[in-house]
């Protein structure tokens, strides 16, 4: 099979996961491989996957090859594939617009972005590189809140004729005007906002689908996370926050029974704790109502190294937008969207959209 060909926009410490990821699982046994929600998609193992572009804005990253910038400051997620062999492919310095908040700079350099002092690319510039890259798929990395940022980038997506996978929580694949523009283009996109392979939302749904399964009435919930990376440290603005909170509340808001009011439900990122680095801890509340309007509540406490939670679910993400492109679908992929994301253009119950994008893989439906 032709190697997917891929750009990366942020290269932080989900895309240090997932590139780590594509050379830990290059020779690992099929049979014997932990952690992959699909060995092969469509005939594509992990190892298929191969960088060709990147782009950043920290003085620490730009300039150096991908195999040593996804190490670099301030980038703290798990080393769990130290011996990436150089790529040859230079980071190269992206548009910055909104894609910096401006408390972060009260922050050790450490522990947030050095802004490098290198011109920013414009428009043709970046389209000039995906193209002679021989970039097939673009994937946004980059911070919550960078609305501008990420248009920039799914504009350049376009104008290149490379598909697109957003992770984060800029409405694009589930914006009708984007969705309709890409599907023109004959390209296919994934989005929006990464759903983590076992993380807090898809935790918090799939206990929500099971109060409405076994007739429990949900009165109340709320999901509280702590951090101590750079995604946590950007969200302490909770001016960047808006589509970040309505992604993950709608999340858990379209598989309950009734939809709850918006003063019984709290989903969201609640504070930046430093020295816990890129592990994220989670604690879940809900409560309801048995049988004969008998009160319940339940209480869980989640810890997870968060961005390798969120490569397990790029790399599908990925490998199904290869799939799409060869098949010639363009638009929004709705069933892989469901699946592997929170914001997708529409929700689905994720046993549903399990056996959705299964038959996606399989080639019984087009989406």
């Amino acid at each position: 099979m032709k190697p997917i060909r891929i750009a990366v926009a942020g290269v932080g410490n989900c895309a240090s996961s997932l590139i780590q990821g594509i050379h830990y699982y290059r020779n690992a046994d099929p049979g014997r491989a932990i952690g992959l929600m699909h060995w092969e998609i469509g005939g594509y193992a992990p190892g298929d996957i191969e960088v060709v572009a990147a782009f950043d804005i920290d003085a620490r990253k730009v300039g150096r090859d991908v195999a040593e910038a996804v190490f670099a400051p301030p980038n703290c997620t798990a080393v769990f594939c130290p011996d990436l062999p150089k790529t040859g492919v230079t980071v190269r310095m992206g548009r910055v617009l909104d894609g910096f908040s401006e408390h972060m700079k009260d922050y050790p350099p450490e522990r947030t972005f050095l802004l490098a002092e290198a011109p920013e690319p414009d428009r043709d510039e970046v389209v000039r590189v995906l193209r002679e890259s021989g970039a097939e798929i673009l994937l946004n990395y980059l911070p919550v809140g960078s609305e501008q940022a990420v248009r920039f980038y799914a504009e350049c997506a376009l104008e290149a004729g490379v598909a697109f996978v957003n992770n984060m929580p800029v409405f694009i694949a589930s914006d009708p005007e984007w969705a309709r523009r890409f599907e023109a283009a004959g390209l296919p996109i994934v989005g929006d906002d990464i759903k983590a392979q076992l993380g807090a939302t898809i935790t918090h749904r799939t206990l929500t689908d099971l109060f409405r399964k076994r007739g429990v009435r949900l009165d109340r919930t709320y999901q509280l996370n702590t951090g101590g990376n750079t995604d946590f440290l950007n969200m302490l603005n909770r001016a960047r926050l808006a589509s970040k909170k309505e992604s993950k509340t709608e999340a858990v808001q379209a598989v309950a029974a009734h939809r709850l009011a918006d003063e019984n439900i709290h989903v969201g990122p609640s504070d930046y704790v430093a020295w816990q680095n890129d592990n994220k801890v989670c604690f879940i509340r809900m409560e309801g109502r048995l049988f004969g309007d008998v009160p319940m509540n339940l209480e869980l406490r989640l810890s997870v190294e968060d961005s390798p939670n969120s490569a397990g679910v790029a790399i599908d993400a990925v490998r199904c937008c290869r799939l799409a492109l060869d098949r010639g679908i363009g638009g929004p992929l709705v069933s892989a969207s469901a699946y592997l994301m929170k914001h997708p253009p529409r929700q689905f119950p994720d046993d549903e959209a399990y056996r959705m994008v299964e038959a996606f893989i399989r080639g019984e439906r087009r989406d």
